[in-house]
């Protein structure tokens, strides 16, 4: 295996990053490839599948190009998780557009699927609470737009999917599903770790569309499509992104949670199996999803919050500075001097699931100026990690370090407010690309060029804040959260 490489390809909401990395974990080269998102009407966000596949190979090609005669041991595939589309099962070509995981378009359905008392059986079954994030909503959707969709499906003349067993599809073969992304669908039995009847008979999705469900080191088609990639290269892995980047941190036991600071912010870690009864665990409002299967189904919790690195756009182009600007201006203040921002702009994710929540602004006067307003964009991402925190907590689960990755945590001051509002402390890696470096790790491991063991002991250059404030001047610091998120769902304060 000497001089071969790996290849890891991570499909995210905006873009397509490719690495090649060494036998040692050293990334030699990289790729990337921008991805639109088109909003057709309010809270609608669709993507292009021809476009997503379009990414991948520039991606590819450049990150190649880029290491010229290196062999390719394996291929690990890092996907956006929930985004839902149709295709040809036999062509492969897609068939409807990929409605985004952050499409709201299916409100209407869930609120109907409440109403009728669904809610309970399908948190039970699919460990998640029943909300337009998640792709069996979407399936139905598309169904219904599709002409002659539910015939089609029931007879397998269709495939519903995610974006990993769309990719995968374009190489031909069965069409596949990774285990951790389909305990993303909301079909998926979290527990016994299969399509559920239950579930589908709620949304009425036909079995015979849905790929068949695979562990996250296969078996997968072998490439095709991707030169300068020889046809017949192996694909050794297969991870959701937010998954492979728990991966990447080494965080192969309870009691280490990342949060991945992005658009919004997945905040997961590893629970004990003995821990879980149906499909509950890690505190009200929090999923219960599947991490990763290797050896076996391995579960985890997870907060998925909607408004993160977004809410931090948004406060600087209302402020006409840039993203960088804004942070120097919340580093003006030693706190937001009781302005409260809560970044409702879509309702609110995990611990409330509250799609009713709208954003609100609250605390400030005349006198305000820009600085406050900058420090609350930044300490609402805090203060809503430590709200999934605080339901893990509850729950028994331990949180003993949080592992963070993504843009919003090259802030200082940030992470160290985070550290505090959660009471532990917080490391940040050096490594930017985690989602990607994950499956690769894992790709590796099929390829035998690591073992688990040897990526356990890898140094992965983190920094660690660790909490500063008292125990009551946090207390404060919560309960004015609490007040500004009880206004903004609309709810006296506690």
């Amino acid at each position: 295996m000497a001089g071969e490489v790996l290849l890891a390809i991570d499909q995210g909401t905006s873009s397509t990053k490719c690495l090649v990395v060494d036998g040692r974990g050293e990334i030699v080269a990289r790729g990337q490839a921008p991805v639109s998102i088109a909003t057709p009407e309010p809270g609608w966000v669709e993507q292009d599948a021809e476009e997503i596949w379009a990414s991948v190979r520039r991606a590819v090609t450049q990150a190649l190009e880029s290491a010229p005669g290196r062999g390719v041991a394996a291929v690990g595939l890092s996907t956006q998780r929930e985004s839902c589309l149709i295709w040809d099962r036999r062509t492969g070509s897609p068939l409807t557009p990929v409605l985004s995981w952050q499409d709201q378009r299916t409100q209407d359905l869930c609120a109907r699927l409440l109403a009728a008392g669904c809610g309970p059986a399908i948190r039970r079954r699919s460990g998640l609470p029943l909300d337009p994030m998640f792709s069996a909503a979407k399936a139905r959707w598309l169904l219904d737009l599709l002409p002659s969709g539910q015939a089609r499906a029931q007879a397998g003349q269709i495939c519903i999917g995610t974006i990993d067993a769309f990719l995968l599809s374009r190489f031909g073969g069965e069409a596949v599903i990774e285990a951790g992304n389909a305990s993303r669908t909301q079909l998926f039995n979290v527990v016994e770790a299969r399509w559920d009847e239950e579930l589908l008979s709620i949304f009425d999705i036909p079995l015979a569309a849905l790929p068949r469900i695979v562990s996250s080191l296969g078996p997968f088609p072998a490439v095709r499509g991707l030169a300068p990639l020889p046809d017949g290269a192996p694909v050794g892995a297969v991870m959701a992104d937010s998954h492979s980047a728990l991966f990447a941190h080494g965080a192969y036991a309870p009691g280490a949670v990342k949060a991945t600071h992005g658009t919004g912010s997945s905040v997961m870690g590893l629970i004990d199996r003995a821990g879980v009864r149906d499909g509950d665990a890690g505190g009200p409002g929090v999923c219960l999803t599947l991490a990763w299967s290797i050896d076996a189904p391995t579960l985890a919790f997870e907060g998925n919050i909607r408004s993160a690195g977004s809410t931090l756009i948004w406060a600087a182009e209302l402020l006409g500075v840039s993203a960088q600007q804004l942070a120097d201006l919340a580093a003006t203040v030693p706190d937001s001097r009781g302005v409260q921002i809560v970044p409702a702009f879509g309702g609110l994710g995990a611990p409330w699931w509250d799609p009713t929540a709208v954003a609100t602004a609250t605390g400030f006067s005349f006198g305000m100026t820009r600085a406050p307003f900058a420090r609350a964009a930044l300490d609402s991402i805090a203060h809503q990690i430590a709200d999934v925190l605080d339901a893990v907590r509850a729950s028994g689960a331990p949180v003993e370090r949080l592992l963070v990755d993504g843009g919003p945590t090259r802030n200082d001051q940030l992470m160290q407010f985070e550290a505090d509002m959660i009471a532990a402390p917080v490391e940040r890696t050096s490594v930017a690309e985690l989602s990607a470096m994950g499956v690769a790790h894992l790709a590796g491991v099929s390829a035998g060029l690591f073992t688990l063991e040897s990526l356990g002991r890898i140094d992965r250059g983190a920094e660690r804040f660790t909490p500063r404030l008292s125990a009551e001047d946090r207390s404060a610091h919560r309960r004015a959260w609490g007040a500004a998120l009880a206004r903004a769902r609309g709810r006296a304060a506690p």
